[in-house]
């Protein structure tokens, strides 16, 4: 559920508590502002107030009264506009009873903010993957999540698009770039997210943003989910290999391996007894097929040196036998991925 902390100007905490509110020097309450915008229909709370422990209180009174309608997972709007005290008291408080319940916050904003709102208490974050598209951009990012001291901390999820944002690359990729993205974000994280018309593939933005055009925050849009060109069977394939390999569950057991090939990431997740690893290489272009030669570290995926292993593509079904060098050609017409299991070790 979104957790927007907000009131309508017709709320009735609006006459029954206005000091819960913000004032102009009139006396009348400010609405929302984000210069050069003014949100008439949103009024913002004052975690300062006099009245500030009734305002806290009344904001946990809400999220348990979802929890006990069944509700366990609260995606938090903008958690880094408000005190930070407030949500380490309000997350404790709630998990004191429920443990279960996860917070998601939703913060685009500055690492050392992000961070801090994991320290205090998130769950999971959202994450700048969003934006992360060239095949460097993302080892270096996917190497600060798993490997700078981040990982003790810091749960990211990784959500293709939001309400908000639809990232150029999906603007101009078409189908092949909605799956390459899904890949991406579903198998280098344990967590992620898509929006709703993700599955339909849509991509038309406002001209010279990266806003739809036709966006669901103003409406209610209903869909015709057996549209020509969908990607559900396609999400339900990568869902279940998901669930299938345990070695997905973890962030910190990411390796890259080599190519030389500058738009396909070629990166390995394993478990630790060495008995679910899967090689995983994207081809990063949507427009092109990209081929080259992978180089596998076979001690590192548990093959004597000088051996072989057997293969199988998750997604095709096709089997391979590999050794320590292998050639591959991946068209984003086609699939745009090999996501392979290592089935046996010769």
């Amino acid at each position: 559920m979104d957790f927007a902390i907000q009131c309508s100007p017709d709320h009735p905490w609006v006459l029954a508590h206005p000091e819960w509110f913000y004032h102009r020097p009139d006396g009348s309450i400010k609405c929302a502002e984000n210069p050069p915008y003014l949100y008439q229909d949103i009024y913002p709370m004052n975690f300062d107030s006099k009245d500030w422990k009734a305002l806290w209180a009344a904001w946990r009174d809400i999220i348990i009264f979802w929890v006990d309608q069944g509700v366990t997972l609260f995606r938090v709007d903008n958690p880094h506009t408000k005190p930070f005290v407030f949500w380490e008291w309000l997350i404790r408080e709630v998990q004191a009873d429920y443990p279960d319940v996860i917070f998601l916050a939703e913060a685009f904003t500055r690492p050392k903010v992000m961070k801090a709102l994991s320290k205090v208490g998130f769950t999971q974050s959202y994450t700048y993957f969003i934006w992360r598209g060239g095949k460097f951009e993302l080892m270096d990012y996917i190497r600060e999540l798993a490997f700078s001291g981040m990982e003790y901390y810091f749960r990211p999820n990784f959500f293709t698009t939001t309400p908000d944002i639809l990232p150029k690359g999906l603007q101009t990729g078409g189908r092949p770039a909605f799956k390459i993205r899904l890949i991406l974000a579903a198998l280098l994280s344990p967590s992620y997210g898509i929006t709703s018309g993700y599955e339909l593939c849509e991509n038309e933005a406002v001209p010279g943003s990266e806003e739809y055009l036709d966006s669901e925050k103003y409406q209610i849009k209903v869909r015709d989910w057996k549209k020509p060109g969908n990607i559900i069977d396609f999400i339900t394939t990568i869902n279940t290999i998901r669930r299938e390999n345990a070695a997905l569950d973890e962030l910190s057991n990411v390796q890259f391996f080599s190519i030389e090939n500058n738009q396909i990431l070629l990166f390995c997740k394993k478990t630790k007894d060495l008995s679910n690893v899967l090689i995983i290489a994207v081809n990063l272009d949507p427009h092109n097929a990209q081929s080259g030669t992978v180089v596998i570290p076979l001690h590192e995926v548990g093959v004597r040196p000088g051996g072989s292993f057997d293969v199988k593509d998750l997604v095709t079904g096709a089997t391979f036998t590999w050794g320590e060098k292998n050639f591959i050609q991946l068209n984003p017409q086609g699939e745009p991925a090999h996501i392979l299991r290592i089935e046996r070790r010769n």
